[in-house]
C-alpha cells in the first residue's frame, strides 16, 4: 500500500512558518499610517506642557524647557471652560438619543414594513446626503426663528437629528434579520411596534453602537451649527466655541488652546475605547464594512 506525501507549501520552512511578505508590508503600513495619525495627536499633547512662547518657535522641539502641568488649570480659570464642556456634553448625549430613537425607528420602517413608495422614498431621502450641511445652514436658522428655538439648546439637538446617515444604517441592519422572527411573533400577536421594540431592537446593539459614537462625535465636534444659532456664549456655548476664545485679537494662547484641545478629546476617546468591540461587529453587520 502506497502514501502519498502532499508537497510542501510555499512560504514554509521544515522549522515552521516562513515569512509573508504580503503580511509583513501589510504591518509595515498599518504601523506607518498609524504613526501618521498618532505623531500629530503626541506633539499637541506635548504642546500642551510647553511655555506659550515655544509652541512656535523654531525649529520645532517636541518637549520645551519646561513641563508645566499648569496649563490645564489654567484653562479653567481662562473663562467658563466648565460650562462649555457640560453644555458639550449635554448636547451630544441628548442629540444622540434622539438620532438613535428616530434612525431606529425609521430604518425599521424602511427596511421592515412594506407600504406603497417605501423604495422611492427611501431614495430620495438618502439623496439628501449630497447635499452639505453648509448648504441647509440659512434655512435651517430660518425654521428655529419660526419655532422659536434661536439661542436655545433645542436649536442645537433637533436640526440635525433626521440623518439619512443614520437611517440607512439602521435599514441595512435590519434587513439582516431573519423575517421568520417577525412571523413568529405575528403568530403570537405581536404588532408591528411590540415586535419592533420587544424583538427587533434588542438585536441591534452593535449597529446603535455605531451610530451612537459617529453621532456624538458630530455634535461634541459640532462649531459652524452653535455659532449661528447661539447668542449667549458664556451660557450655552459649547466646547469648540470654547476653544476659539483663545484666540483674541491682542493674540492666541498657544498653551492653553493645546491644553484645552487634549481635554476635549478624552470623552470621545473613552467613548471609542469602550465600544471598540461593538464598533467592530456593528460595522461588519450592517454593511459599512464593505461586505
Amino acid at each position: 500500500m502506497s502514501t502519498d506525501v502532499a508537497p510542501p507549501r510555499a512560504g514554509r520552512t521544515g522549522a515552521g512558518r516562513g515569512w509573508d511578505w504580503r503580511l509583513a508590508l501589510g504591518h509595515v503600513g498599518l504601523v506607518v499610517a498609524a504613526l501618521v495619525f498618532v505623531a500629530p495627536l503626541v506633539y499637541a499633547f506635548f504642546s500642551a506642557l510647553k511655555p506659550d512662547n515655544e509652541i512656535l518657535k523654531m525649529p520645532p522641539t517636541l518637549i520645551g524647557s519646561q513641563i508645566r502641568w499648569s496649563n490645564f488649570a489654567d484653562v479653567f480659570a481662562y473663562g467658563p471652560f466648565v460650562t462649555y464642556i457640560s453644555n458639550s456634553f449635554f448636547v451630544a448625549v441628548a442629540g444622540t438619543l434622539v438620532v438613535l430613537a428616530v434612525s431606529a425607528t425609521a430604518g425599521y420602517a424602511f427596511g421592515r414594513l412594506r407600504w406603497p413608495g417605501r423604495d422611492a422614498v427611501f431614495v430620495l431621502f438618502l439623496g439628501t446626503l449630497m447635499v452639505p450641511q453648509e448648504v441647509l445652514v440659512i434655512p435651517m436658522f430660518v425654521v428655529m426663528q419660526w419655532f422659536g428655538w434661536v439661542n436655545t439648546y433645542e436649536s442645537l439637538i433637533f436640526p440635525w437629528a433626521f440623518t439619512a446617515f443614520g437611517t440607512f444604517l439602521m435599514r441595512q441592519f435590519f434587513r439582516g434579520i431573519p423575517f421568520e422572527l417577525e412571523e413568529a411573533a405575528r403568530v403570537d400577536g405581536a404588532g408591528p411596534v411590540r415586535t419592533f421594540a420587544r424583538i427587533i431592537l434588542p438585536l441591534a446593539g452593535s449597529a446603535l453602537a455605531v451610530l451612537a459614537v459617529f453621532t456624538f462625535m458630530n455634535y461634541w465636534n459640532s462649531y459652524l451649527w452653535p455659532l449661528i444659532t447661539i447668542s449667549d456664549y458664556t451660557e450655552l456655548g459649547t466646547l469648540p466655541i470654547g476653544l476659539s476664545t483663545f484666540s483674541t485679537q491682542n493674540g492666541t494662547r498657544w498653551d492653553l488652546q493645546m491644553a484645552a484641545s487634549i481635554i476635549s478629546m478624552i470623552p470621545t476617546t473613552v467613548l471609542v475605547i469602550a465600544l471598540q468591540k461593538h464598533l467592530v461587529r456593528g460595522i461588519s453587520t450592517s454593511g459599512l464594512g464593505g461586505r
